[in-house]
């Protein structure tokens, strides 16, 4: 495999990581979350990561881009982790919910970022991966206001 084709798949690989660990991340926020709003909201955070997945998965079927099984990262199951702590010691879990949300968020929209500006990633790929960002952006405005508004 050739260095550009290596960058591509591992660029695109990361970005698979993350959204699992995403959805892993909105699982555990539904699970503390108290208020069936947050908690609704959540759960329909889990099903546009699931169809980025299968957005990023599909792009490119010559490349290993992982199992379908959503597995996450260590560095996720440390956040988890992480989560169920801040949320126990929290007043206000939805609170505190949302704002690992919008921590998470900030940090997919800078993975993002950094698979965009792969200067060999094909334009095809390049549209997924900005509409995803696109979305992640609106995700970040609502989930703030949310926040704001708790």
């Amino acid at each position: 495999m050739n260095n550009d084709i290596k960058k591509i798949e591992d660029s695109l690989k990361d970005l698979v990581s993350k959204n699992e660990d995403a959805i892993k991340g909105f699982e555990k926020a539904s699970e503390n979350s108290k208020d069936v709003g947050i908690k609704s909201y959540f759960e329909k955070k889990i099903i546009d990561r699931m169809q980025f997945l299968k957005e990023l998965r599909g792009s490119v079927p010559e490349l290993d881009l992982g199992s379908v099984q959503i597995e996450g990262s260590a560095a996720g199951t440390l956040h988890r982790t992480w989560m169920d702590v801040k949320a126990f010691f929290a007043e206000d879990n939805d609170e505190a919910m949302l704002e690992e949300a919008v921590r998470g968020d900030k940090a997919a929209i800078n993975d993002y970022d950094n698979a965009l500006a792969e200067t060999m990633m094909p334009h095809r790929l390049k549209e997924i991966i900005r509409a995803q960002r696109e979305q992640l952006q609106n995700d970040l405005e609502t989930t703030e206001v949310l926040e704001d508004y708790r």
